[in-house]
């Protein structure tokens, strides 16, 4: 009898073990910033040269980082000339829209919204004088992964409203030299 028992205990401990721990070990959740639309704009992290579609002149240099657990978008623009600065981009599930802070040497802050239309990321903000003083504009910009590998980013503004757009900027990001 004695030794029916203890072959009983020996044999099942592990079984009590295993069920023991399954009660005490929770599931991990997955990460928060995982999703698919957090990584839309994910081509643009790296480390860029930046020019002028179509030119050679390299105009600035950008550093793209990926922050805070994947939560986050950091940009860093370092012109050659003219007013350094830098962008914070997430994305928010509640409003289905990413949202980036432009601050720059200047002063300025711009606040843009919006978001992935299947091809590229397309944001959009109002400018205080980005046409000069007293003269505000909605900037609109798009940035997409070209075949090359490169990221070509086209800024657009108006000031009717959207119902005409003037081009502002459009640059090609090449992975830096060095």
């Amino acid at each position: 009898m004695v030794r029916i028992l203890a072959t009983l205990v020996v044999g099942l401990a592990p079984c009590w073990a295993n069920g023991l721990a399954a009660q005490t070990t929770p599931a991990t959740p997955p990460a928060p910033c995982t999703s698919a639309e957090r990584k839309q704009l994910d081509f643009w992290v790296g480390k860029w040269d930046v020019y002028p579609t179509g030119g050679q002149k390299l105009v600035a240099h950008s550093l793209i980082e990926k922050l805070y657990d994947g939560c986050a978008i950091r940009e860093n623009w370092m012109p050659l000339k003219g007013t350094d600065g830098g962008s914070l981009s997430a994305y928010d599930p509640k409003t289905r829209k990413w949202h980036q802070t432009w601050v720059d040497a200047s002063g300025a802050t711009v606040k843009f919204d919006g978001g992935w239309d299947g091809s590229k990321m397309v944001i959009d903000g109002m400018w205080a004088d980005v046409l000069g003083p007293g003269k505000d504009a909605i900037v609109r910009m798009s940035y997409w992964r070209q075949a090359d590998g490169s990221v070509r980013q086209v800024g657009v503004t108006t000031v009717d409203a959207g119902k005409t757009w003037q081009p502002s900027f459009d640059f090609t990001y090449k992975p830096a030299a060095s």
